[in-house]
């Protein structure tokens, strides 16, 4: 009789403890709950594409629809984060500025609780005030491209809030892949770096991946990204289209029917797609692109905890001196786009207020110890990415550009000083009066430690004194 009593508590002990376990299972790994949400932004056609300054007319149709896309997560505390992706060139400082006002208004989301990515696709629209002398619009044509400006705000702000209302329990996982279409466009010629191919340039093939899962196992979303520039398609098309990235979560989404793949453009600033050129090529990458995700998403991944932590800053970038006399100058070139520019920053003269400096965003998102996203304005350059992800080794990182205002080519220092089309020329199509003082890449790593430190990540360089005396800009 003794024995059958300590059989059975043996018994009951070993299944309270399976009982203890599988109900603790569900509470460590949904302790996020996510929503997912979506909205269309092609633009009306004929409408004006931005990207290229060669385009001589507006669009002619639409080969594939463009989306703004949003991924909710919330902890078991409460704290929320939002990422909005968008297959556009990228956000202008007005329209993003405007979005986070509004979904911080509407549902409480403190600025650094938004994350604003776009694809950087040269076959979407114009969008108002980003590139503001690629072209010369007429009346019409402008007004065009300030009401679709208007009405994107409209719809970012909408499909925030879509996705916290959708927001339910849900296991987030992470992992990595590699794609190798992407190359270093920065080519040494006689002439000085000019865009080409430069295969022994740095690149970055990382594909990292994150998925969405709903308790009974359905995949409902799958955040992905790369660095390559969106530009598989030149200036000759002029159909709207999302180019490589689109085609990508297109693929992704038919191979996972039911998921909402959501694509992040990372620090693709100096690289391009290889090869190019063709409808044919964009497809191509896309699907070679969509096809690694894939194949990520079925290999075991790392899992996604909370809490999640945020951070924001906005620092300032100092440009090269300028004079007055240098745009007196340029504004008799022949170059209308310098000339344009030149006009742009002749006024700024006349005002008094000539333009020395630009506001820089710089946020950081921290799942728990399992996954850090970074994300950086501007058309950022592959060497950004290189070195965070070296000076916090011990993170699982996604580090983003074209986050949130797209202002121009962020270059770093050593493309800085090799001159060229990222560190020079394209300023002229972004309104900026040259480039960038020496200091760029300092002031933009003292942001990147500041941001990164408040979320908990730990860098393994200590601060230099250019990052101490950096200014500490705002947080959130």
């Amino acid at each position: 009789m003794p024995r059958n009593r300590t059989c059975l508590g043996y018994r009951i002990a070993s299944n309270v403890l399976v009982a203890l376990l599988l109900a603790s299972v569900p509470l460590v790994a949904e302790d996020l709950e996510s929503g997912v949400a979506k909205v269309r932004i092609t633009p009306p056609t004929p409408f004006w594409m931005s990207g290229y300054a060669a385009r001589t007319r507006p669009s002619r149709g639409v080969l594939q629809d463009l989306w703004a896309k949003a991924l909710a997560v919330r902890d078991a505390e409460g704290s929320r984060v939002v990422f909005v992706t968008t297959d556009l060139i990228g956000l202008s400082r007005a329209i993003a500025t405007d979005v986070v006002a509004r979904a911080g208004s509407r549902y409480g989301l403190e600025p650094s609780r938004l994350v604003l990515n776009s694809s950087h696709t040269h076959c979407g629209p114009l969008v108002w005030r980003n590139l503001p002398v690629l072209l010369d619009l007429e009346a019409e044509d402008q007004r065009a491209v300030e009401t679709y400006g208007r009405e994107l705000v409209e719809r970012l702000v909408e499909v925030v809030g879509d996705s916290l209302r959708d927001l339910a329990p849900a296991r987030l996982a992470a992992g990595h892949g590699s794609v190798g279409f992407a190359v270093n466009r920065r080519a040494l010629t006689p002439e000085g770096y000019r865009i080409g191919v430069n295969p022994s340039g740095p690149v970055d093939h990382d594909v990292p991946v994150v998925t969405v899962t709903a308790p009974d196992g359905t995949l409902r979303a799958i955040l992905f990204g790369y660095a390559c520039h969106n530009t598989t398609l030149g200036a000759d098309v002029d159909q709207i289209n999302g180019d490589y990235a689109g085609q990508a979560q297109h693929e992704v989404e038919k191979t996972h029917p039911g998921t909402t793949a959501l694509f992040v453009m990372l620090c693709g600033g100096d690289q391009n797609p290889h090869p190019r050129g063709t409808l044919d090529l964009a497809r191509g990458h896309g699907r070679t692109l969509a096809a690694e995700v894939s194949r990520v998403v079925s290999a075991p991944l790392r899992p996604v905890r909370g809490p999640v932590r945020t951070a924001f800053e906005e620092t300032s970038l100092e440009f090269a001196p300028h004079t007055r006399d240098a745009f007196e100058e340029e504004i008799g070139q022949p170059d209308p786009h310098r000339q344009r520019r030149a006009r742009r920053m002749l006024e700024t003269y006349d005002r008094g207020d000539p333009l020395r400096e630009t506001p820089y965003p710089v946020q950081a998102v921290r799942f728990g110890t399992d996954l850090t996203v970074l994300a950086l304005g501007g058309e950022v350059v592959v060497d950004y990415a290189i070195r965070v992800k070296r000076e916090f080794p011990d993170e699982n990182l996604i580090v983003a550009g074209y986050s949130h205002d797209v202002m121009c080519y962020i270059p770093s220092r050593r493309v800085l000083g090799e001159g060229g089309y990222e560190a020079v020329e394209s300023m002229i199509y972004y309104g900026q009066p040259g480039p960038f003082a020496d200091s760029v890449e300092e002031r933009i790593l003292g942001a990147i430690r500041r941001v990164m430190a408040r979320v908990g990540a730990a860098s393994r360089v200590p601060a230099t004194s250019a990052t101490a005396a950096a200014p500490a800009g705002r947080g959130h």
